[in-house]
């Protein structure tokens, strides 16, 4: 495995929609993400405000199967290719580019995020 250049022990990873090639979202992972993701082929995080490892999909149901991981020329970002069950987004769009600079919407919602998170 490639030595990658991770920043205070974490590294950015972007994902795309292995089918579409959209990008879904940018998240963070630290090693024990990085291995989590590679050991069970699902997407595993790790969240900076929580301070924890978390896996796509663990409240929501709406997880990511990892097709494929690339890294970039630097080796300091990688790529999660993924198949993602329903939407990327805490917020409900299927995609956390649901919107312009100038806050057009371009995407619609795909749940309602007061019911899956409505116990927590």
């Amino acid at each position: 495995m490639l030595a990658l250049n991770y920043s205070n022990g974490l590294i950015p990873v972007v994902v795309q929609d292995t089918r579409t090639r959209e990008v879904l979202m940018v998240a963070y992972a630290n090693d024990e993400a990085l291995s989590l993701t590679r050991a069970t082929g699902f997407a595993h995080y790790f969240s900076r405000s929580r301070k924890k490892i978390w896996k796509k999909g663990e409240e929501s149901g709406h997880f990511q199967r990892v097709v494929r991981i690339l890294v970039d020329c630097d080796e300091d970002c990688i790529l999660y290719e993924v198949e993602q069950t329903g939407a990327a987004c805490h917020t409900g769009y299927r995609s956390c580019f649901f919107r312009t600079l100038d806050g057009e919407i371009l995407g619609e919602r795909v749940f309602d995020p007061a019911r899956v998170y409505a116990n927590k």
